[in-house]
């Protein structure tokens, strides 16, 4: 008996965090190895479908460059990257093209067989236009974000649809451009003014000790995330996942969560919970 009390209560915890997103945009980027695992999908997606069933309009950012990396090399070719950034070449971006589409389209399906409302749309088809990206070297057809065609995503979301966009844009001579999916994830997040941007990771969060998981910290301003770069208590890959949740506050979205997709459910005990399981960044007051 008590576990079903136990249920009804964390049910009844989550009715004030319902009633204040209700309608409220949430953009989530989801990539890597965590895509890959078919029981972190199923259990992401389950999450994913519940937001929409009780009214918040979400927004999935997919990634795909492990099945990138590894179609090149099924084809006898090499994964090149400058400063983190795929090199993409003609050859390179058909395989870009091609690998995002079967991921997206997936995703759809299975939120689908989930009974989800979602529709999926690639960048490059009039979503996300770009232009050449500047480097040190050409990174071939590799986009900056210029715009978001933000009323087509809106009228989708309007819908009631889940919508799934795949991180390639368009430029204005129609040539579509390989563009970074946190970069995607975070121009949407800042077009839409929305209330939170998620980062699934395969990460607890940002802590204290990098080698204890118990000492995580839920709770971080900007400020706060500035002097924890400065001393080197975040560091490594954890700095460009922290430095585009600020980037993305800093254009308005409300707030920014770093989440361990592996822990099934995290999407819904880091929401509608009074403590959560990862990190949420906040504006400066």
């Amino acid at each position: 008996m008590q576990n079903f009390i136990d249920k009804a209560d964390v049910l009844v915890e989550a009715i004030p965090y319902i009633h204040e997103f209700r309608r409220k945009v949430f953009v989530i980027k989801y990539g890597g190895s965590i895509l890959d695992d078919p029981i972190i999908r199923k259990n992401v997606l389950e999450d994913i479908v519940f937001l929409s069933y009780v009214g918040i309009r979400a927004i999935i950012v997919h990634g795909g460059g492990p099945h990138i990396s590894k179609r090149i090399k099924e084809l006898g070719g090499e994964a090149i990257f400058h400063e983190g950034i795929r090199v993409t070449d003609n050859k390179t971006l058909q395989v870009v093209g091609e690998e995002l589409g079967k991921l997206n389209a997936k995703i759809v399906e299975e939120i689908k067989g989930l009974k989800g409302d979602v529709t999926g749309l690639k960048g490059h088809e009039n979503i996300i236009y770009v232009e050449k990206k500047k480097s040190s070297r050409d990174l071939g057809f590799v986009g900056t974000i210029t715009e978001i065609e933000k009323e087509a995503i809106e009228q989708h979301l309007r819908e009631g649809h889940i919508t799934v966009i795949s991180p390639m844009g368009i430029s204005v001579e129609q040539q579509p451009h390989n563009v970074n999916a946190d970069e995607v994830a975070g121009a949407i997040a800042a077009s839409l003014k929305a209330e939170k941007i998620v980062l699934l990771t395969d990460v607890p969060g940002v802590l204290k000790d990098g080698q204890d998981r118990e000492s995580l910290i839920s709770s971080l301003t900007v400020k706060e995330v500035k002097q924890l770069i400065n001393d080197g208590t975040i560091s490594g890959g954890m700095i460009p996942k922290v430095r585009s949740c600020m980037e993305v506050l800093s254009c308005g979205v409300h707030k920014a969560h770093i989440v361990d997709a592996r822990v099934r459910h995290a999407l819904l005990l880091e929401i509608f919970t009074d403590k959560g399981i990862g990190t949420q960044i906040l504006a400066d007051k």
